[in-house]
């Protein structure tokens, strides 16, 4: 039942970004400079990685397979998060200080991402409260 939610829901979302990311790209064509076309692009383009890890881990049944992708679905989770500061970093921003935190941003999206892996990789029982 409540995964079965989950993959609806979450395959609309999917659905929606790639809505979105069309609109983004778009309207940044017709207002905005490259740097807004780039920008949104990654932007959208994180939330349709977030909504299709999700997705596809929510609606797969095969342990080995969920296993996999519950860590692409966590470390989606980065990829929005510094997706979603990117526009912010090289429209409004720019320059030396924007390009900083763009790098900063991403470089700890990585972090998060590798260390995601590990976590979820060698120790799954920290993730899923089952320790002791």
């Amino acid at each position: 039942g409540e995964e079965i939610a989950n993959s609806i829901t979450h395959g609309i979302g999917a659905l929606m970004s790639i809505a979105a990311l069309v609109i983004l790209i778009v309207a940044s064509a017709k207002y905005g400079d490259a740097w807004y076309i780039v920008s949104f692009t990654i932007f959208g383009v994180s939330l349709i990685i977030l909504y299709l890890f999700s997705t596809l881990y929510h609606s797969i049944q095969s342990p080995k397979a969920k296993k996999v992708l519950r860590v692409f679905d966590h470390s989606s989770i980065f990829i929005l998060i510094a997706g979603t500061y990117t526009p912010y970093t090289l429209t409004v921003l720019r320059g030396p200080l924007g390009w900083t935190i763009f790098g900063i941003e991403w470089g700890l999206a990585i972090v998060g991402i590798v260390f995601k892996a590990i976590v979820l990789g060698k120790h799954s029982e920290l993730e899923d409260g089952k320790l002791g």
